[in-house]
């Protein structure tokens, strides 16, 4: 699956858009005591193409620091890591294969 090579731009209301979107959501991938392997990665990937915002659980035994976690995985997926709350992060990737009614619609910029 091809990543895009630059997240795209997103202003502070499209940003709370998409947070309140994946408020009720649970946790897609949980990164265990294998650490961010290509496996992992590889998984977080896929959840990207196919829902376009997903959430991912660094688990404690997994030994990562969270920031420098949720930075690395952002970019090797070509998404936006859109928030971090304790050790879950709220990752955003558009699909533009998707059919338009599939697709997360954000509120346009001004």
């Amino acid at each position: 699956m091809p990543t895009p090579s630059t997240p795209v731009e997103l202003n502070t209301k499209q940003k709370q858009y998409l947070k309140g979107l994946a408020h009720p959501l649970n946790p897609y991938v949980q990164i265990g005591k294998e650490g961010l392997s290509e496996s992992a990665i590889k998984t977080i990937d896929a959840a990207l193409h196919h829902h376009e915002l997903i959430k991912v659980k660094i688990g404690n035994n997994s030994g990562l620091e969270k920031h420098h976690t949720a930075a690395t995985v952002a970019e090797r997926t070509g998404s936006i890591a859109l928030q971090l709350i304790g050790k879950v992060i709220v990752l955003y990737r558009p699909n533009p294969d998707k059919p338009g009614d599939q697709r997360i619609v954000s509120p346009k910029t001004r």
